[in-house]
């Protein structure tokens, strides 16, 4: 008879294979399942376009995937992830005025605020002491004792609030409202919903510790270098294998689901009490993604020439702008100007694009499954701060709500985080355990974005959840 595995992990994106080396490093023997040809999940790097031009096709710019506690952990450089950044992690564009920069040096960025510019270094400095550590505390569940008490108090002191009105109360002039609402648009939320203004807070830090980064060759690199670091460690990866129910698998001493909360029911819902498939049948997922990947004929022209020296672009106007559009999105609207994430991967990596040629990515947040074509309003936002730019394009692929979970099934809706990190579900994901990583039934676990601490490539849904799972079974070896 075949050897009972230890663990059995269902799902190869970043959080599963993050659990599956966690778990291989503690000596169990784990075998990885992926449905799709390769690895990576999130992170797949495709010729969406033309020949010659390598698009994201979802990640595509990493500050938590450089600053993730567990990923410094790993020798993923010795299995080709070169990390590759610019000279800002974000640009945002604003009508007739410079663009504002997030610098990695605080300093560099407050200069540009005007008279904001000492409440910025005020709000940041304290914060940025001991970053490592109050990011540590920040990428996973609740903790009772965090490492920097009172730093995470500060933090906290600021976090809780919506963060339109933190910006409109702490800030005086638009350039800072503008460049943290920026910041804060990467919730998914509308700024107006409590706890925004930690994600505001999160990427900024995240800004002035690490420029951020692309992956060299594409962010497929992470899923390969990951796959090659577990392979070396012993575990197994089997890929074009979908699971459709417990049954399906090889006998195992745990499970650990790197999937959906809908996906987790669809394949163990007869091994789990009923009650408990409802609550997650109730997820919420939040809204849609719609994002147009084009192949262009050089950089993006944007009015204001260092713009091109930040891998982020935040295009979406001012504070209010763009939280008219994030509201939209939640409340089932479509924004005529919508606030836009754009990435400028070929700038930092030329190897994405054909000499003298650059790829260009941006999307924007949609209601729940739509079917609506933003194309014309993307591009017009974009052409608003960098006319011409549509001359350039030699050729676009679009993704909508649909395309993502068909590329991807834990993308319900088109939902590319693991589901809303609303109050109610930021820490409490996907239901209200007093460990987010267990189930009802002891030998099945969940290590997706749907835990906390949510969507991002840094792999710490898998850590922890791979740390509860060792836990348990050391518990079955006494």
């Amino acid at each position: 008879m075949a050897e009972t595995l230890d663990a059995i992990v269902v799902g190869a994106g970043p959080n599963g294979l993050a659990a599956a080396i966690e778990l291989a490093r503690s000596g169990y023997r784990v075998r990885v399942c992926e449905a799709m040809q390769e690895p990576g999940g999130g992170t797949h790097t495709r010729q969406l376009t033309l020949p010659g031009f390598y698009h994201d096709q979802c990640s595509a710019v990493h500050p938590t995937g450089i600053l993730s506690p567990y990923f410094r952990q790993l020798p993923l450089a010795d299995f080709g992830l070169e990390w590759l950044a610019l000279d800002a992690s974000v640009a945002h564009p604003l009508d007739d005025e410079p663009a504002v920069m997030l610098y990695q040096s605080l300093d560099r960025t407050a200069e540009q605020l005007g008279n904001d510019g000492k409440r910025w270094r005020r709000l940041f400095k304290p914060l940025l002491k001991h970053p490592q550590d109050l990011l540590a505390d920040l990428m996973g569940p609740l903790r009772l004792t965090p490492r920097r008490p009172f730093q995470m108090l500060r933090f906290g002191s600021s976090a809780a609030w919506p963060a339109r009105r933190f910006a409109k109360t702490f800030f005086r002039e638009e350039r800072a409202r503008a460049l943290f609402a920026g910041c804060a648009g990467h919730s998914i939320l509308p700024l107006d919903h409590l706890l925004t203004a930690a994600l505001g807070l999160i990427f900024a830090v995240t800004g002035h510790v690490e420029n951020w980064p692309v992956a060299r060759g594409g962010s497929i690199a992470i899923g390969r270098a990951l796959s090659g670091y577990l392979e070396s460690l012993g575990g197994e990866i089997v890929c074009d294998t979908k699971v459709a129910s417990l049954a399906e698998l090889p006998d195992s001493r745990a499970v650990l689901f790197d999937l959906s909360p809908k996906s987790i029911v669809e394949i163990a819902g007869d091994d789990l009490p009923s009650r408990y498939c409802r609550r997650l049948d109730k997820f919420n997922y939040g809204p849609g993604t719609f994002k147009v990947d084009w192949a262009l004929d050089g950089q993006i022209p944007w009015q204001d020439p260092q713009v091109a020296s930040a891998t982020t672009v935040h295009v979406g106007g001012g504070l209010e702008e763009i939280a008219a559009s994030e509201r939209d999105a939640w409340k089932g609207r479509h924004s005529d100007s919508p606030n836009l994430i754009l990435c400028q991967q070929s700038h930092a990596d030329p190897g994405r694009a054909p000499a003298g040629k650059h790829t260009g990515y941006a999307y924007c947040h949609v209601p729940h499954g739509s079917d609506v074509d933003m194309t014309d309003r993307i591009e017009n936002q974009i052409e608003r701060f960098a006319p011409g730019f549509r001359h350039l394009i030699l050729a676009r692929h679009v993704t909508r709500p649909a395309d993502f979970e068909s590329f991807n099934p834990n993308y319900v809706g088109g939902a590319i985080t693991g589901g809303a990190a609303n109050l109610t579900q930021l820490f409490t994901r996907p239901v209200a355990r007093m460990n987010p990583y267990t189930t009802p039934n002891p030998r099945l676990f969940i290590c997706s974005a749907s835990t906390p601490p949510g969507g991002g490539v840094h792999g710490m849904c898998g850590y922890h959840a791979a740390q509860t799972v060792i836990k348990r079974l050391q518990q079955g070896k006494n």
